[in-house]
């Protein structure tokens, strides 16, 4: 428009030029070598600027013909070069897609068409590494190290190709040659810290930080907390052979990095080697505040040598003040309890850390505590039980590693500070450690226990009825039934939560028989003979016998083919005394054969057979859970985590 605008307004003059020039006549005269020109004024000037335009004409036309062999050349060569970016277009296109063998050949032709073009040089080194042609790639980064402007991209070429072979000194020389090249390159400012805080050197690496901060590869926030970690592995380093170094490490990497917990670790044990209690409990308490940790609570528990449980326990409980409502302190709080035999403290606080992360080494807690307490291995083992199906325990983790102590680089890939505390990852997700879960996996486990009771147990039938009250009732039915060895039974039946038993006659069910799951579908199973009914007495009810193919052994063991007698007595009938005659058959039971009903007396040793199944509540008493038994507790969400 502005252009537009110019040229209107040089139009305009000129049109005022010649109409200035229209209002004014005149004559020119040119008197030369006797000739005589004369010319008005307005035709002089169009004659003039005739002969000016012509001159500019042939001047040009003139021009062409002497520039023609250098324009004709310059079109072939303009022409060359559009083809040889084309080309090299085509390869770089190629090369994003993967197909090296288009890459190789769009390169070659590009080379061959720009001569020495460095994108056309790289095109070349880079396909010969898609296609597996690494003798070639690395011939051809060398090859660039000789060219000044290629120097940079041969020593990245070469890192790369050090790196694939695993070769770290190899890598870590060319990083710090394009370091020197470039100052300020990315890639070989990271690379070269990597590999200096890798091999442990971290006196450079810290070095090395402090230029990348000042190349403003990193940004402040990460070169305090970089520098505090490689600070931290350093007076780890140096602890033992240099307290006094390590402590002034520590201190400094304390200050940049508060949240670091091994710094505060480390600065808090050397503390307390000095004697400074002060400085170390004031080191702790700054780093718990922002980041609990058990390491920070193993510190200030044991800030003063030679303390007692209690006064552990009250330092303990100062710092879990810090920071309420955390597992972690509940969990240092419970442990500190644990030691000084505060039980009622440690049970509280094991039930807040349930709520707040059931992991599993809250459960082992528990199982120490019922174990210290109460010596009950009822609910020790259940404890355990759950502690098994329990998600883990957070650890230091870093690319899918699990440490048991914190390291500054990560073992995968060399990543400084790269290890943080967390659950360890999972492919399962969070197995349910209610107690009907558990009640279902004791079902499967009973026939491989059953062979753990112990061989001087008595034999006694697994049915309801007393088997001395055949001498009230006048009469008796013998039901086969499996070995006691066969039946399903747990270990330490004498416990007060077994889970299962055999189950024989109860006072207040005498007409039901109670088998264990599959005691009683073999005893469904086992063929019985019928005998003749027999007539009772008139206060006496009516009976049926059903004699078994063998009979059980005077001494009261149970043989492969045993039978059990049961008694369909009622409930108010009296049972018979071992070796007394019975009132209405006159048989005589043998000394050794005791009544397992619930009428029989003697006391013996072993497991008591002689109640129904029993098995534990839907809570432990110390299990927080549903207030109410008929509700059924919400299942949580399992916990996952990522693949």
């Amino acid at each position: 428009m502005i252009r537009l605008l110019i040229f209107i307004a040089l139009l305009f003059v000129v049109a005022l030029g010649a109409a200035w020039l229209a209002d004014r006549p005149g004559v020119i005269t040119l008197d030369w070598q006797g000739y005589r020109i004369e010319a008005g004024l307005m035709t002089a000037a169009v004659a003039l600027f005739a002969l000016l335009a012509a001159g500019i004409i042939v001047w040009n036309l003139a021009l062409f013909i002497l520039r023609s062999p250098g324009l004709v050349g310059r079109f072939f060569r303009r022409r060359r070069k559009d083809r040889g970016y084309e080309a090299l277009s085509r390869g770089m296109l190629a090369l994003g897609v993967g197909d090296a063998v288009t890459a190789s050949r769009q390169g070659n032709e590009a080379q061959k068409l720009l001569r020495q073009e460095p994108a056309a040089e790289l095109l070349l080194a880079q396909s010969a590494q898609l296609a597996g042609r690494h003798e070639e790639a690395r011939g051809r980064f060398e090859a660039m190290l000789e060219d000044p402007d290629l120097k940079a991209v041969g020593l990245h070429g070469l890192y790369v190709e050090a790196e694939r072979l695993g070769e770290p000194v190899a890598a870590l020389h060319y990083a710090e040659e394009a370091a020197k090249l470039v100052p300020g390159l990315p890639w070989a400012g990271r690379a070269v810290l990597g590999y200096q805080a890798v091999s442990g050197d971290w006196e450079e690496a810290i070095k090395s930080l402090e230029r990348n901060y000042a190349a403003k590869l990193v940004d402040k926030k990460t070169f305090r907390r970089h520098k505090a970690v490689l600070l931290t592995a350093q007076a780890l380093e140096c602890e033992d052979r240099d307290p006094d170094a390590a402590r002034g490490l520590a201190g400094e990497a304390h200050g940049l990095a508060p949240a670091l917990v091994p710094a505060a670790v480390v600065a808090a044990r050397l503390a307390t080697r000095r004697g400074d209690i002060r400085k170390a409990m004031k080191v702790v308490e700054t780093s718990w505040k922002l980041n609990p940790h058990p390491e920070l609570a193993e510190a200030y528990a044991h800030a003063r040598n030679g303390d007692s449980a209690l006064d552990r326990l009250k330092r303990v409980k100062a710092l879990a003040a810090l920071r309420a409502h955390n597992v972690e302190g509940a969990l240092a709080l419970a442990r500190a309890a644990l030691e000084a035999s505060d039980y009622a403290l440690a049970r509280a606080q094991l039930k807040a850390a349930l709520t707040l992360e059931p992991t599993r080494r809250v459960f082992l807690l528990m199982a120490e505590l019922e174990e210290t307490q109460h010596g009950d291995r009822g609910r020790v083992r259940e404890w355990l039980a759950r502690a098994v199906r329990a998600p883990a325990d957070p650890a230091w983790v870093a690319d899918g590693v699990v440490s048991e102590s914190w390291a500054p680089v990560s073992p995968v890939d060399g990543r400084l500070d790269a290890f943080t505390w967390a659950l360890p990852p999972a492919t399962l997700d969070h197995e349910d450690t209610s107690l009907e879960a558990l009640d279902e996996a004791l079902f499967e486990a009973l026939p491989a226990v059953a062979a753990s009771i112990p061989a001087d147990v008595p034999s006694a039938s697994p049915v309801a009825g007393d088997r001395s009250s055949e001498g009230a009732s006048g009469a008796r039915a013998d039901v086969a039934v499996p070995p006691v060895e066969e039946a399903q039974v747990v270990e330490d039946a004498a416990e007060p939560a077994t889970p299962a038993r055999a189950a024989a006659s109860a006072t207040d069910t005498p007409e039901k028989s109670v088998l264990p799951r599959d005691a009683g579908e073999e005893a469904a199973r086992t063929p019985t003979t019928a005998t003749s009914p027999a007539v009772t007495p008139a206060d006496g009810p009516k009976t049926a016998d059903a004699q078994s193919p063998g009979k059980a052994p005077a001494d009261g063991s149970t043989g492969a083919g045993a039978a059990a007698p049961v008694s369909t007595a009622p409930a108010n009938g009296t049972a018979g005394e071992a070796g007394k005659p019975s009132a209405e058959t006159g048989d005589k039971k043998p000394a050794g054969q005791t009544s397992a009903s619930a009428g029989g007396s003697p006391a013996k040793a072993g497991p008591d057979l002689s109640r129904p199944i029993e098995f534990p509540l839907k809570h432990m008493p110390d299990d927080p859970g549903p207030d109410g038994d008929d509700e059924e507790p919400p299942k949580k969400p399992g916990y996952r985590f990522f693949n």
